[in-house]
């Protein structure tokens, strides 16, 4: 796809977190009811006149540099109207008459195309195959793509597109829109942002108890893996043997985008409770010889529109180069993280495996016995009712039966279910692709509400090798196989042997 040549430097085009109100997400409304067709065939009318009117006719090939842009009040209209929109389902409904409407001239495409097969056929000079070839470049691109590009000159206009792809994406979750237009849309921003935020325009900052209040305000909000309770605790993951940061672009120091917490041990942990739960050490001052690990355990994206755009990939790098001008002898890295859907996966597995007569293919006879045992019931269905809430964890006999047939289960879904070939997990997915080796299954890791109910109390631990993270993402982009410790390998042999899939 041909990039359009912008008229300002990257640097001004760049000038995006100004100031402009980000409207909130908000969840759908219900579906107009026939007393208000007229209403919505009105709102309709208006979102094809402006589309119309707002979205640059694509000048033909020979002028696209000797054409004017557009008035600035035709994008400012666009950005005054869609904020205007107050329901989700509204906001679908003209990004999709976008999308179908203002996309390739397939005509040119097709023109273009048979052109550069013609020329393919016959010897010409290797400018003229070039310059058809650029045209064809030219025809490919949607006609949107314009608006978007003088959208993103607008003051605060490259913040407005953030905030209507992440409208986009919810959207498409919400089933509100859907189709091959409305993902060539979506690539389409993704392409632009991974250009505007790529990682010599983003700024490392670390946050410290002496922080500007604003900025430890939003690190607090944006903590989406383990919410923060109260300033007492901030001041906590700021302090000795913490660390937070966070990158920014380079046009709004300050604007988090991306935060990472770390937590400064000496050996690689197994709960997250001992790192947000339990007490600061009474002294301010770090022992730095015993400082020999540090533990990522929570990454927040706070502009979900940044989706697919690498900025945990950058941040991390980045925080690792640091940790290591900071404490030389840091050789320790790893992760400590969640297992989002595990809860849900095996919930479903549970659903669709059962067998009549009370056989349950996850788990052995043996493992059956002693479960009903202490449930008193069948159990596929005590399973089903106590994994879906988090009450099972107050039996410490319920605990111990379910840590043998549970970990060997979680080690399989992270391991061994795969989307499109890849780890099925995303968390998972986002590590091992950063080179990471699938290190330690922790039992028991987090047993907060959210920890239990999402992932049953499990965590994972993802190791950093850094002389072997190249060849591992390597490895596992181009064969898609994952790199697994002997703690994880055994486990999948053990569901491997004991299950039946």
């Amino acid at each position: 796809m041909r990039v359009l040549r912008p008229s300002l430097s990257a640097g001004r085009l760049l000038l995006l977190w100004l100031r402009l109100p980000v409207r909130p997400p908000r969840p759908p409304g219900p579906r107009l009811s026939s007393g208000r067709a007229a209403a919505a065939g009105a709102l309709e009318r208006a979102m094809d006149e402006l589309l119309h009117r707002a979205v640059p006719a694509m000048p033909a090939y020979g002028l696209r540099e000797k054409t004017p842009a557009p008035a600035e009040n035709q994008c400012a209209d666009f950005v005054s109207f869609y904020g205007g929109l107050a329901e989700a389902a509204e906001r679908a409904e003209l990004l999709g008459r976008l999308a179908r409407g203002f996309g390739v001239d397939h005509g040119q495409v097709a023109e273009q195309s048979a052109a550069v097969l013609q020329l393919l056929q016959q010897p010409r000079e290797a400018a003229v195959l070039l310059q058809a070839e650029d045209r064809l470049r030219y025809a490919l691109v949607p006609r949107y793509r314009s608006l978007f590009h003088y959208i993103s000159k607008l003051d605060g206009g490259v913040r407005f597109l953030v905030q209507l792809r992440a409208d986009l994406l919810e959207a498409q979750a919400l089933k509100l829109m859907e189709g091959p237009h409305v993902r060539e849309m979506n690539g389409v921003l993704k392409s632009m942002f991974l250009e505007w935020f790529s990682s010599g325009f983003l700024n490392l900052e670390q946050v410290t108890w002496r922080s500007p209040c604003e900025v430890l305000q939003k690190i607090s909000e944006s903590e989406a893996v383990h919410p923060v309770k109260n300033w007492v605790d901030m001041k906590r993951r700021v302090g000795p043997y913490r660390r937070c940061y966070f990158l920014s672009h380079c046009s709004a120091p300050g604007e988090p985008l991306i935060i990472l917490h770390v937590a400064l041990t000496s050996e690689i942990s197994s709960s997250i409770q001992t790192i947000i739960v339990k007490e600061s050490p009474t002294s301010e001052t770090e022992e730095r010889d015993t400082i020999t690990t540090a533990i990522l355990y929570s990454l927040s994206l706070t502009q979900q529109g940044l989706q697919g755009v690498e900025l945990g990939t950058f941040l991390i790098k980045r925080v690792v180069k640091e940790l290591q001008k900071e404490f030389p002898h840091l050789g320790t890295f790893s992760s400590l993280s969640p297992i989002p859907g595990f809860t849900k996966w095996l919930l479903g597995l549970l659903k669709s495996k059962a067998k009549d007569h009370g056989r349950n293919e996850l788990l052995t006879d043996s493992e059956c016995k002693e479960i009903a045992e202490i449930t008193g019931g069948p159990v596929n269905e005590t399973l089903k009712t106590f994994l879906s809430s988090s009450e099972w964890v107050q039996s410490e006999q319920l605990v111990r039966a379910l840590q043998a047939p549970l970990m060997r289960l979680c080690a399989w879904y992270l391991y061994g279910e795969k989307h499109r070939g890849y780890a099925l997990n995303p968390v998972a997915n986002f590590h091992l692709q950063n080179g990471a080796v699938m290190w330690r299954i922790n039992w028991m890791a987090d047993v907060s509400l959210k920890g239990i109910t999402g992932s049953c109390g499990l965590m994972v631990n993802y190791r950093y090798f850094l002389e072997d993270t190249a060849t591992n993402r390597t490895t596992y982009l181009s064969s898609k196989s994952i790199k697994a410790s002997e703690q994880v390998l055994s486990l999948v042999a053990q569901f491997q042997k004991n299950s039946k899939l």
